[in-house]
């Protein structure tokens, strides 16, 4: 290994000199439970302060829910820790399935399929419907898993439209006719470095105004792992903000719902078909029966009257920290997503204030070129149903000492 070994460091140190490593990651030790007035408190390894977490993903807060942890347990005591195998072997459990009646009833969908994570279930999803006679046409800004489907796919026309531009995409569109039998257009759902959706009902039109050019037709392809029960009334996601149905939803059970795992939803012929083709349900376990009976639980709280308290909840707390953002005379990004990014455009200027926030007892998360473009760099805070006013308040009182 000593040459491969060191052809490893060299590539690792260049992305430290470059600013472009991720660094080392921040281990959690406890997490201290919620106590009015304020939310639950993290302690990292190596520090004694007790952080506001303002870089998670699970928006809803049910990771900690007494009803979901309580599901969790029992499931893993009735069927152990783990699947076994994977599912056409001998690895499917009476909860995966009920998992996924829950979700197809969820989303008004005919059918669904679990994946052991979203970034997997867009792979498998994606390549499998892709062709050697398709043609896909991709948002600009849309997510590294379905840009990584996208080169695993080898379609016979790859296409990119300008961010949320259905002009563009109608454009590409034009330009696909005769390329291909069928057509695939693919959006996030909530882009997850903005926290702005895409125009679904807009792309839906578009995209059905082209359906006749298309032997096999065209088909709308959302993943909204960050907007299913983090907007909306009723946690529906980008579908509900817009009024529009995909044809190929996919989800996380990991973000909003606190637990793990990805899904997708829609026609019983798509699900029947992916079963047999998807490789990375195929060839890979299912998340555990455990883990299922835990994100079913948490689909029911979403929706049920407790779960329309909490949306509601998490929409005060968004927009008093949006506002809150631009009362200081701070930058960020209008839309109703609990990622609410901070626009500071500058990398060294991102870096003193994620370390400000961090000395103060905030985490968040600073993103710097290359992930994203030069004069984009922003601080993307994530806000969540367990933080509350007096959370709120204090990172904002906090960046306002930064700018003193």
């Amino acid at each position: 290994m000593k040459k491969l070994n060191k052809a490893l460091a060299e590539y690792t140190q260049n992305l430290l000199d470059s600013g472009r490593a991720k660094g080392k990651e921040q281990i959690v030790t406890k997490v201290i439970r919620s106590h009015e007035p304020n939310g639950p408190r993290y302690l990292l390894e190596g520090s004694e302060i007790e952080y506001i977490k303002m870089n998670s993903n699970s928006y809803l807060g049910l990771s900690m829910h007494p009803e979901v942890v309580e599901a969790e347990e029992n499931a893993t005591r009735n069927f152990g820790v783990g699947p076994g195998a994977v599912r056409f072997i001998s690895g499917s459990y009476r909860e995966h399935i009920d998992l996924e009646k829950t979700l197809a009833n969820f989303h008004a969908r005919e059918a669904a399929m679990i994946f052991s994570s979203a970034y997997v279930t867009s792979l498998g999803v994606i390549s499998s419907l892709t062709t050697v006679e398709t043609v896909v046409i991709s948002d600009a800004l849309n997510h590294n898993c379905i840009i990584n489907a996208m080169r695993m796919s080898r379609p016979a026309v790859k296409m990119i439209y300008a961010h949320n531009n259905v002009e563009d995409l109608e454009q590409k569109l034009k330009e696909a006719i005769g390329k291909g039998k069928r057509c695939i257009v693919i959006t996030d759902g909530i882009f997850s470095m903005r926290g702005d959706h895409a125009p679904l009902n807009k792309i839906k039109a578009c995209c059905e105004a082209y359906e006749g050019d298309f032997e096999e037709g065209v088909a709308l392809i959302v993943d909204d792992s960050h907007g299913v029960g983090a907007c909306g009334i009723n946690g529906r996601g980008t579908e509900e903000l817009t009024n529009a149905r995909a044809d190929v939803l996919i989800g996380t059970l990991g973000k909003a719902f606190g637990v793990n795992g990805g899904y997708v939803t829609g026609s019983h012929e798509l699900i029947n078909f992916l079963r047999e083709s998807a490789p990375t349900y195929i060839y890979s376990n299912p998340i555990t029966v455990s883990e299922s009976a835990a994100a079913k639980k948490s689909i029911e709280i979403c929706d049920s009257p407790e779960g329309k308290e909490r949306l509601k909840h998490l929409k005060d707390m968004t927009t008093r920290f949006r506002d809150g953002l631009t009362n200081l005379g701070l930058e960020t990004i209008p839309g109703e997503h609990p990622v609410v990014p901070l626009m500071v455009r500058d990398t060294q200027k991102t870096a003193n204030i994620v370390l400000h926030l961090r000395d103060n007892g905030v985490l968040a998360t600073g993103l710097n070129f290359p992930v994203v473009p030069k004069g984009e760099e922003e601080i993307r805070f994530q806000v969540c149903a367990d933080h509350t006013v007096a959370d709120i308040d204090r990172v904002l009182e906090i960046l306002k000492h930064f700018l003193e």
